[in-house]
């Protein structure tokens, strides 16, 4: 007769051998101790999961976008073929207006550019003979009433006064 395995668990007269852990992955030692002061925490780890579900969530409707583009051009094809002589002088005539509508911008824009140049030059010396000494006056009188409302804020301010 062949010899049977020990019963481990009828038999109490033996001992069982110790349990070793099962490691389903093993990760060398150096790279745990690299890994280990960067353990992210909940908020790192919730951030993570928001981008990998948005991210997967942007990746299908872009899945979803292209399928339904190339799904159209495939059953829509015959029907821009025969409709092209019509589509044609409508591309042409909005690619002109557009065109027109965006070259007048430009010439708006350059126009009001030189208007502004020459004015701001102009009054620049207009201003290179103005006489500032009458001005001193009303300066002078704006620092006055400037100070003394300086000063009446810090009468309000000063602790126990």
């Amino acid at each position: 007769m062949a010899a049977r395995p020990p019963n481990y668990f009828f038999n109490h007269t033996q001992t069982r051998p110790p349990l070793t852990p099962i490691r389903t992955s093993y990760v060398p030692s150096f790279l745990q101790n690299l890994l280990k002061p960067h353990v992210p925490n909940s908020t790192q780890l919730m951030g993570f999961l928001t981008l990998v579900i948005s991210g997967g969530i942007l990746l299908l409707l872009t899945g979803v976008t292209i399928t339904t583009i190339i799904l159209g051009l495939i059953f829509l094809t015959p029907l821009i073929l025969i409709t092209s002589p019509i589509w044609i002088p409508i591309f042409v005539a909005a690619f002109g207006f557009l065109s027109l509508c965006g070259f007048g911008a430009v010439v708006l824009g350059a126009v009001t550019w030189v208007y502004k140049y020459f004015i701001t030059r102009r009054s620049r010396s207009v201003e290179e003979n103005y006489d500032y000494s009458t001005d001193t006056a009303d300066v002078k009188d704006y620092g006055r009433e400037f100070g003394g409302y300086l000063q009446y804020k810090e009468k309000d301010t000063a602790p126990g006064a």
